[in-house]
């Protein structure tokens, strides 16, 4: 008698927690399915990206892996510099990896970059250019299923509102020509300016680090 009202217990609290982990399990199988899935971000009925935050599987790119930060100043081009602001680009981890183990950037790609304003010319260590405020926030994907006919499958996108307000929520593809041809004729890697961010150098095999 001892012996089984110790095991009805035990198994009612094993029964107990097998529920628990299914339904746990259940619960978290749509997020990992999405996230490992060829296409990390969301587009909406209308065709319009929407920020990362707002994708089906929400996304900080400040938490992607964050590549460098050009900088073409005013000062250094007649004072007419086509983009003076600071471009910080972030590319989605798992598009970084496959960077890394084969040196090309797979179907499904997307890279961010967050424009920032040039602040401060001056700081304790001395004169330079010093990040402001932020300014707008764009993004590269490549995608052969969506955007077949673009040159490299490659399509550019802005969230900035041009008049200074809140970004927008969703964004359609930029004009192939507004963007594209410069990637297309300067870029080093697959319509990338790799050449101008070390971080892309160092992992791309065969670079050495």
């Amino acid at each position: 008698m001892r012996s089984q009202s110790f095991v009805r217990p035990l198994l009612t609290l094993l029964g107990v927690a097998g529920c628990l982990v299914f339904l746990f399990g259940i619960m978290a199988a749509p997020s990992i399915a999405k996230s490992k899935g060829d296409r990390v971000y969301t587009f909406n009925d209308k065709d319009e990206l929407l920020q990362p935050l707002d994708w089906d599987v929400p996304s900080d790119w400040r938490e992607w892996v964050y590549v460098g930060t050009p900088l073409t100043p005013n000062e250094l081009n007649n004072g007419k510099a086509s983009f003076p602001e600071f471009h910080s680009v972030y590319i989605h981890p798992d598009h970084y990896k496959v960077w890394k183990k084969t040196g090309a950037w797979p179907d499904g790609t997307i890279l961010i970059k967050e424009m920032t304003s040039v602040g401060s010319k001056q700081a304790v260590s001395g004169q330079g250019y010093f990040m402001g405020e932020y300014l707008g926030l764009e993004a590269t994907i490549k995608d052969s299923k969506r955007f077949k006919d673009e040159p490299g499958y490659w399509a550019y996108f802005s969230w900035t509102d041009e008049k200074g307000g809140p970004r927008k929520k969703t964004t359609k593809a930029e004009p192939a020509g507004k963007c594209n041809i410069c990637h297309q004729a300067f870029a080093k890697d697959d319509w990338v300016f790799t050449q101008y961010y070390p971080v892309l150098r160092a992992a791309k095999p065969g670079r050495g680090k």
